[in-house]
């Protein structure tokens, strides 16, 4: 029995379907869904000749409270990259996410505060230092976002939603759907994620990764240290797109090293 498909191929036009043929509407929307995907994925190929600013995404916690250390830190980490003329992007809720957004509405002429959020029915809306906001009904097209829109990611400490995360950026780079994108990891909990793959993943036979992509996340002490790697990785972008950014990086002095 012919499908759907094979019937309209060999008649050179669109047949009729009856809703009553389930066989036949079962093919008509999974061929129309993988169309959709056909035009999705063809968009996302379109990208701008180049940014008005560089685009750091922090992920983090959403469970962190302002007044701690992680927060103090991930809003000075998102206020001194607003210096040199970068939009924030994060999840757009409260916590880490809050704290960075929060850095970034210090100086709203320099840079832009991004939230990217996703439907949730236990978590609270938008932060109030979001700039623009953009809400998405799944995590999917949520992560695709994030993807699109970053030019680097720095991962503060977080949960299950955070590796995620991580984990995303860490397979897109291995795989050179993404290039040149730093993915940076700040804190103490993140060393062990990468010397859990690296020991469980490097050791299987055959291996179940390679030790270059071990490599691809940087694990560092502090925001201190993240800055310094994302300064390195705008003046670069400026020198490529000639960026115009009011950057004041030659006149930042990174402050003591502490960890978030």
């Amino acid at each position: 029995m012919m499908t759907h498909k094979e019937e309209s191929s060999q008649s050179g036009r669109q047949a009729a379907v009856s809703l009553s043929d389930e066989g036949q509407v079962r093919d008509v929307l999974a061929d129309s869904i993988l169309g959709l995907w056909d035009v999705v994925n063809n968009l996302t190929r379109l990208k701008p000749t180049r940014r008005e600013r560089f685009r750091v995404t922090l992920f983090g916690s959403a469970r962190i409270a302002p007044g701690t250390f992680s927060y103090e830190e991930t809003k000075r980490c998102a206020a001194e990259l607003t210096k040199l003329g970068c939009d924030i992007i994060t999840g757009g809720g409260p916590g880490l996410m809050q704290a960075a957004n929060e850095g970034a509405a210090t100086d709203p002429d320099r840079s832009h505060s991004i939230g990217i959020r996703v439907d949730l029915p236990f978590e609270q809306e938008v932060n109030s230092f979001v700039g623009q906001a953009f809400e998405h009904r799944t995590f999917f097209t949520r992560l695709q976002q994030f993807v699109l829109q970053s030019d680097a990611f720095i991962v503060a400490p977080g949960g299950i939603g955070t590796a995620l995360e991580t984990l995303m950026a860490w397979q897109l780079l291995q795989v050179q759907h993404l290039v040149g994108t730093p993915l940076i990891l700040v804190g103490e909990m993140w060393p062990g994620l990468v010397e859990w793959a690296r020991a469980s993943m490097i050791s299987a036979d055959p291996p179940l990764a390679s030790e270059e992509d071990m490599n691809i996340p940087q694990c560092v002490k502090n925001a201190d240290v993240a800055i310094a790697i994302i300064r390195e990785y705008h003046s670069r972008w400026a020198d490529e797109f000639g960026s115009g950014s009011n950057s004041e990086a030659g006149n930042y002095e990174s402050s003591a090293g502490t960890e978030m």
